[in-house]
Formats: structure tokens, C-alpha cells, sequence
């Protein structure tokens, strides 16, 4: 009994795990971005220093290089002057010298070869969390066009086709109005003395109520003198 309530309660246990990082799937990918990009920069800096480390060796096998090549030409010119015991100790610091430098050479290349392989994860590391933020950002434009979808489409807020009808409903009614009141209008013009006198005007029957363009022109020409 007690070995099937601790499976039951560690399934539970895994449910519940899983069902929090399901919840939480975004900002626990940004986290997890944030502490690969932390990876990655710390990998750019140890191919930094191993290359440092490698420049370094160079110069000093350099050195190494220029001290055999000096001892050497001196070490001959002690055997021409038959200086055996001098030209020995130089003998003895050039091997010295030599192991230093092979030495050297090995130690350079394998910082080579640590170089290129730490730069080859570098970057295949960099193309892959690339890749992720591009990820990372299209999931979170997804969440928030299905909140959007969810508050649209849910209780409490009204749908596009509910306001799209409120639109319609609106928009129908505000032409009526403006009907309505363009025939009120039009009403109390013909109930109106002056509204009739007007339309009387404008038929041709008695004197126009406003001047007109042709009135103020003959009016001009008869005060101009036949002289001119």
C-alpha cells in the first residue's frame, strides 16, 4: 500500500511539474535562452584567452629560436679559437634551448588545435540560440494573439460580430435621423409665409427676393457713358 501511494504521489508530483512548465513554457525558454547566451559568452572569452595564450608561446619561441641561433654562432667561434670547454657549455644551453623549443611547438599546437575546435562550438553554439530567440519571439507573438483570440471570443466582451451588428444598427439609425430632420425641415419651409414667398420667387412669379450676377452687371453697364 505504501509503495502505490509514493508512486501515486510522485506521479502527481510529476503532473503538477509539468503542468506549471506548461504554464510558464515562455518565460522559462527566455530564462533558459538568457543562461545559454551566458554560456556562449563565457566559451567567446575562453577562445580569447586561449588565443592570448597562444601568441604568447609564439613569442616566446621566438626568443627560443633567436638564443640558439646566437649561441650557435658564438659556440663556433669558440671552436675556432680552440675553446672546446666554452664552446661545450654553449653546446649544453642550446640543448637546453632546443627542448624548450620543441616544447613550445607542441604546446602551440595543440593551443591550434583547441582554438579551432572551441571556435567551431562557438559558433554552432551562436547559430543554434539564433535560432532560439527567433523561436522564442514568434511563441510569445502566438501567446499574445491567442490571449487576444480568448478575450475577444470569451464571456464579458463582445464579440467582432456583436460590434460589428452595433456598428450597422448605429450607423442605420444616424441616416434616419438625418432623414427625419431634412423632412422637417422641408416642412416648415412650405408651412412658412416666407418659406412659400421664396419658392414663388425662385418659379419666376414677382420680383426675385436676392440680386442676382446678371442685375449687378446691367446695373454697371447703365452707369457707364455712351462716350465711352
Amino acid at each position: 500500500m505504501f509503495k502505490l501511494i509514493s508512486i501515486l504521489l510522485r506521479g502527481r508530483a510529476h503532473d503538477a511539474e509539468q503542468a506549471f512548465a506548461d504554464r510558464n513554457a515562455v518565460p522559462l525558454l527566455a530564462q533558459q535562452i538568457r543562461d545559454a547566451a551566458q554560456s556562449i559568452q563565457s566559451a567567446r572569452r575562453s577562445v580569447a584567452v586561449a588565443i592570448a595564450q597562444n601568441e604568447q608561446e609564439k613569442g616566446q619561441h621566438a626568443t627560443i629560436v633567436a638564443r640558439i641561433a646566437d649561441l650557435e654562432v658564438r659556440a663556433t667561434a669558440a671552436l675556432s679559437m680552440s675553446n672546446e670547454a666554452l664552446a661545450r657549455e654553449a653546446a649544453e644551453a642550446i640543448a637546453f634551448l632546443e627542448a624548450e623549443r620543441d616544447a613550445s611547438e607542441k604546446a602551440q599546437a595543440q593551443f591550434a588545435s583547441a582554438i579551432d575546435k572551441l571556435k567551431a562550438i562557438v559558433r554552432a553554439s551562436e547559430a543554434r540560440l539564433q535560432e532560439l530567440q527567433r523561436g522564442e519571439r514568434l511563441a510569445r507573438a502566438t501567446e499574445q494573439a491567442q490571449k487576444l483570440d480568448v478575450a475577444v471570443s470569451g464571456p464579458g466582451f463582445a464579440t467582432l460580430d456583436d460590434a460589428e451588428e452595433t456598428l450597422a444598427r448605429l450607423r442605420l439609425r444616424q441616416s434616419q435621423n438625418e432623414l427625419t430632420a431634412a423632412a422637417l425641415k422641408d416642412m416648415e419651409g412650405a408651412t412658412r409665409p416666407a418659406g412659400i414667398i421664396e419658392k414663388l420667387a425662385n418659379a419666376g412669379f414677382g420680383p426675385p427676393l436676392h440680386t442676382s450676377a446678371d442685375d449687378v452687371l446691367a446695373r454697371l453697364k447703365s452707369r457707364v457713358s455712351p462716350a465711352t
